[in-house]
């Protein structure tokens, strides 16, 4: 199986709230799921987020 890695920082200024939020938009929409989160000692959230490759195999009809 592969995956498709994408990572996003958030500032510390955003609440928890609206974090969730934004995080939940991107699983619904773009089929992305939580692969890590760390929140730095300046606050920063950084988060990497993972979805499935889905490869497409090529079928020939004789």
């Amino acid at each position: 199986m592969e995956w498709e890695f994408d990572t996003v920082t958030f500032p510390r200024d955003y609440p928890r709230t609206v974090v969730t939020k934004l995080l939940v938009e991107r699983a619904e929409h773009g089929g992305w799921e939580l692969d890590r989160l760390r929140i730095g000692q300046d606050g920063v959230r950084r988060v990497v987020l993972r979805r499935k490759i889905i490869r497409q195999r090529l079928t020939l009809f004789v």
